[in-house]
């Protein structure tokens, strides 16, 4: 299965809609973001980079995590899943081995921005911060590799990209990544706090608040973990009744 996942890796880090969608835009909006205008004070600044850095580098991250979607649907497509079927691996070895390639391609979005953070804009942190924030988002991840492996499996290769390409912009937005929440309306806050997103994000702005993750925020994570969870394991069912 080793040699299964560095294909994939291969196969996705050579992906130039991958490259730029996943780690140059957000490292692109990131740095536009946060150099732009003068008005604001030092300290406003610096808050807003360290926020901002969490922000764009769970956009990326998320980027990432869903771009596992089209790539397992276009597979389906070309007959390459019912090729797999013909080898060793089980059909468990070969989700698997999808989610894990996920958990790799997502880390060059987050080392980027982090990178960038550090060395444009000036963001210093202790070195656990730095640890803990990569680490948390890294794991953070896993219940959008699951929406997409949900979507690759559940729709077609043309549909898969539009739906992924939908989610992470709207999740991205409600969820709070780009823009604080506590300028949203009270309503707009309320339901932000439910989505996977914000709570993602959370994970990080954590680490710079110099404590774990709230209770609330690993509930709702695991919430949204199981319904995706249940969705990619429906999907693929269905998926192997059908092709």
């Amino acid at each position: 299965m080793i040699e299964y996942v560095r294909l994939e890796v291969r196969r996705t880090l050579r992906d130039t809609g991958f490259v730029v969608v996943g780690v140059a835009t957000p490292l692109m909006m990131y740095l536009l973001f946060t150099n732009l205008g003068t008005g604001d004070s030092s300290q406003d600044k610096m808050d807003y980079a360290r926020f901002s850095m969490i922000g764009m580098a769970a956009y990326g991250a998320l980027g990432a995590a869903l771009a596992v979607g089209p790539g397992v649907a276009e597979d389906k497509a070309r007959g390459w899943l019912r090729q797999l079927r013909v080898t060793p691996l089980s059909p468990l070895q070969v989700v698997l081995g999808r989610a894990l390639t996920a958990g790799v391609t997502v880390l060059p979005a987050i080392v980027t921005v982090f990178t960038a953070g550090a060395l444009v804009n000036g963001v210093r942190l202790a070195v656990w911060q730095w640890a803990a924030a990569a680490a948390l988002m890294w794991l953070g991840t896993i219940p959008f590799t699951l929406l997409g492996l949900g979507n690759g499996y559940g729709l077609t290769a043309q549909t898969t990209g539009v739906v992924s390409m939908v989610s992470m912009m709207g999740l991205s937005v409600i969820g709070g990544l780009w823009i604080p929440v506590e300028v949203f309306p009270h309503w707009l806050a309320a339901v932000s706090r439910w989505t996977p997103t914000n709570r993602f994000g959370d994970l990080g702005w954590s680490v710079l608040d110099h404590h774990a993750p709230s209770p609330g925020t690993v509930g709702v994570l695991g919430l949204w973990l199981a319904v995706f969870a249940g969705y990619a394991v429906f999907s693929y069912r269905r998926s192997a009744r059908t092709a």
